[in-house]
């Protein structure tokens, strides 16, 4: 069943989605450290014509990297947690662009990358405890489009508006621990609210196709649902192919990082839950 596999191995992870580093409440491994050095060292000398272009090379050197749930939900409270070795779909688009901010600046130290995966993950840029990530991906994309670190060109591209309620955690609560207390609960439960009087902008997925064009590399795709209480249930970057076809590189949760054998239009296809896209561009 897709929705076992897809919204059991990912999408739960998308919402919920070792020792210590002295860094403002952050998690991360010894090797996960080193992990960065390398992986900072092999990216510097990275050449790209656009940004678009240069997030996709970042987004390939992950290629082949396990999919693994839940890595952001360690301990009793909220930290950054940083880990290279294992990837889910959210972690992967943030780990990209952090890494994709770093390399643009003249500071590539790690603190100036947890920084950069901090004001990405978390909302207005900070942690404050489990409420302030952003667990579901359009007020991701809202958030980050506040800071200005991204733009929605999907009612460029001609999308639909949908309104449903979001609300899946908050139905949902003995799937997420951190939901356990009240406090965490209650906060949750008060973004959803907001969130309520939102609409959602999508690109029905009988007409990607036709839109395909307009699409560009490192373009980040989020996948609207039809599933009560969710508004995306995955998401990756557009990437061109030697065929001239937008493809999905995605950590995907039939098992890594990889890039899609089909075209995004084809793709979306075979997952039943799907309605379209939400296309947003890095600046």
């Amino acid at each position: 069943m897709y929705f076992s596999s897809m919204v059991r191995k990912c999408i739960l992870v998308f919402l919920v989605s070792i020792s210590p580093v002295a860094f403002a409440q952050t998690t991360c491994s010894p090797a996960d450290s080193a992990l960065y050095t390398i992986k900072i060292a092999a990216l510097k000398e990275l050449k790209a014509a656009t940004l678009g272009d240069s997030i996709v090379k970042v987004g390939v050197s992950f290629l082949g990297t396990p999919y693994v749930e839940k890595t952001l939900e360690i301990g009793t409270t909220e930290s950054l947690v940083i880990n290279f070795k294992g990837l889910d779909c959210t972690t992967f688009v943030e780990n990209v662009l952090a890494f994709s901010a770093t390399l643009r600046t003249q500071e590539k130290s790690f603190d100036n990358f947890t920084k950069n995966l901090e004001t990405i993950r978390y909302r207005n840029g900070k942690s404050n405890g489990y409420p302030s990530r952003l667990h579901y991906f359009t007020d991701w994309i809202r958030d980050n489009q506040k800071l200005g670190l991204v733009k929605d060109i999907t009612a460029n591209l001609g999308g639909k508006e949908l309104h449903k309620p979001i609300n899946f955690m908050g139905t949902h609560r003995n799937l997420y621990p951190f939901l356990k207390g009240n406090e965490n609960f209650n906060r949750i439960q008060k973004i959803e609210s907001e969130l309520a009087k939102e609409t959602i902008c999508y690109i029905p997925k009988n007409e990607i196709k036709n839109i395909e064009n307009q699409l560009q590399s490192g373009d980040i795709i989020a996948l609207a649902t039809s599933i009560k209480g969710l508004d995306v249930t995955h998401t990756g970057f557009a990437i061109r192919q030697p065929n001239g076809r937008i493809h999905l590189l995605h950590a995907s949760s039939s098992g890594e990082v990889k890039i899609s054998k089909e075209p995004l239009s084809a793709y979306l296809k075979t997952i039943k839950s799907n309605i379209g896209i939400i296309v947003t561009r890095p600046l």
